[in-house]
């Protein structure tokens, strides 16, 4: 019986995983336009409100990608925060989460010159948060 029920998790992992690398791959397929920029922004505030942070990251990458091809910095800060955010809420809910992405992204956009005052004020608490839990290197 245990045998059915690993066979039976290992294949929705392996479902899940397949569906959405699909969808990824579809995302990278969409042209840069602020219609695609606001639809990924609208989806990972709605995946968030959900509690399905797997999938809101998926669309603030989405989001990131689209505000890098419209050349706008300070939309890249707040993606690259919100990104790193829902990682951080995916640690809270599971302690074993990987942070390492998370530090990544929130580095990066706190090079972001053109990002806003609030923008830096939230990636550093982020930032400070992530800390508490990784090895600063």
């Amino acid at each position: 019986m245990e045998k059915r029920y690993f066979i039976l998790a290992w294949l929705t992992i392996y479902l899940l995983a397949g569906s959405l690398l699909l969808q990824a791959q579809e995302q990278a397929n969409q042209p840069i336009s602020w219609e695609n920029w606001r639809a990924a922004k609208e989806s990972a505030e709605k995946y968030d409100r959900e509690g399905n942070y797997t999938r809101a990251l998926q669309y603030y990458f989405e989001y990131i990608r689209q505000a890098e091809g419209l050349g706008r910095p300070e939309l890249v800060a707040w993606g690259k925060n919100n990104a790193a955010y829902m990682i951080i809420k995916q640690h809270k809910q599971d302690p074993t989460t990987d942070l390492l992405p998370a530090k990544k992204l929130l580095e990066e956009a706190l090079t972001i010159k053109e990002a806003s005052e609030d923008c830096k004020l939230k990636l550093q608490s982020n930032l400070d948060y992530v800390k508490l839990f990784i090895k600063v290197t």
